[in-house]
């Protein structure tokens, strides 16, 4: 060949690592010998109820339609959204999951040369898109395993574009509280856009936790992105959204991608934001199961970060990578975040009550 075409490409996807998921259960099976259904997968921070029965009714409904393309700009989910979250229509941008949300911000509002602050242990596809762009990643050292809001705000400076925060993190489970939110925005100008990735809201049941909707009428610099992804159950057909101020939506909607999000996806999106049972029951199966890990792990003196997610991040020393292959081998899928920089830890996703205990079983075989 005597063109590399690598070289061809932009500067910052050349220097970038591909995202790297958690092993399905498919992959896992094939590599191990293993029967599929004696795998348990708590990787990748799914709702492990499944769907629910009117998402199922949803998606058959809208299978009758599926040789048009879907509505490109989300009109029912839109208006849903709307009076369920009490915002405009203008102000919501769909996406093909919240990360497609988060790849729209840094397109239409990072260019080379300025500046993107978030934290160590943040989202990883928050260097991803920052990268891509050209914008130069800042990353604030963590204050133990969550945001450090007072160094990050000291961080911004007349280059800074975006700031991203996560709250809950993923993947270490921390969060901050409302009046810790309100200083941070306070002190940023307000050419800033300040990202809110509130992925895990619906898992926190605290006084103390901020809804960033709320601050946007203060602070319209803030956009809010939410996913149907983890407490919703829809993490297979991807789908996510940013509320912002209208302009800043319109922006989005500018770079957004013709029928991003699919017909069955809106569709299942909508039944799940009026199934408020099953929401309940997804949050309460998570909290009990978040009982369970955790007491097991302090039976087992596994230190881990307290989180406030669908997940719970322990620190497994030196032996984390070794101890990730032998549950692989019992049929567990955890999920390594070496890759975050935190090689001595594994992070587990809450399963059902009987997933939980294989993990915890084959950990105690382990250890």
């Amino acid at each position: 060949m005597s063109v590399d075409y690598t070289k061809l490409a932009v500067q910052g996807v050349r220097q970038l690592q591909p995202y790297v998921p958690g092993k399905p259960i498919e992959e896992v099976a094939r590599e191990l010998g293993l029967a599929p259904e004696n795998i348990v997968k708590l990787a990748s921070n799914e709702n492990p109820l499944g769907p629910s029965s009117k998402v199922l009714e949803a998606i058959a409904k809208a299978q009758s339609e599926l040789t048009r393309y879907p509505d490109s700009n989300g009109y029912s989910l839109k208006n849903a959204l709307c009076a369920h979250l009490n915002v405009a229509f203008d102000q919501i941008t769909l996406g093909n999951g919240s990360n497609d949300v988060l790849d729209l911000l840094a397109r239409a509002f990072v260019v080379p040369g300025t500046e993107v602050v978030f934290s160590q242990y943040a989202f990883i596809v928050y260097p991803i898109v920052t990268q891509a762009v050209g914008g130069k990643a800042v990353v604030v050292p963590a204050l133990e395993w969550g945001h450090d809001l007072d160094a990050m705000a000291k961080a911004v400076t007349e280059r800074t574009a975006m700031v991203f925060l996560a709250n809950p993190n993923n993947p270490t489970g921390t969060c901050f509280s409302r009046s810790q939110l309100v200083k941070f925005l306070e002190q940023l100008p307000e050419h800033v856009i300040v990202v809110l990735d509130e992925a895990y809201f619906e898992y926190v049941d605290e006084a103390e936790y901020p809804n960033g909707l709320l601050l946007q009428n203060d602070f319209p610099n803030l956009v809010v992105c939410r996913t149907f992804s983890k407490a919703y159950g829809l993490a297979g057909l991807r789908v996510g959204y940013a509320v912002a101020s209208p302009e800043i939506t319109d922006m989005l909607n500018r770079v957004r991608q013709p029928f991003n999000v699919s017909s069955m996806a809106l569709a299942a999106a909508e039944a799940a934001l009026h199934d408020q049972p099953y929401l309940t029951k997804a949050c309460q199966i998570n909290h009990e199961g978040m009982v369970q890990i955790t007491s097991a792990f302090n039976t087992l003196s596994v230190n881990y970060i307290p989180s406030k997610g669908n997940f719970v991040t322990a620190d497994f020393g030196e032996k984390a990578a070794d101890i990730n292959q032998q549950l692989l081998q019992q049929g567990v899928i955890v999920r390594p975040v070496a890759n975050y920089g935190m090689a001595r830890h594994l992070r587990i996703s809450i399963g059902l009550p009987e997933e939980n205990e294989r993990f915890i079983e084959a950990l105690k075989q382990i250890l």
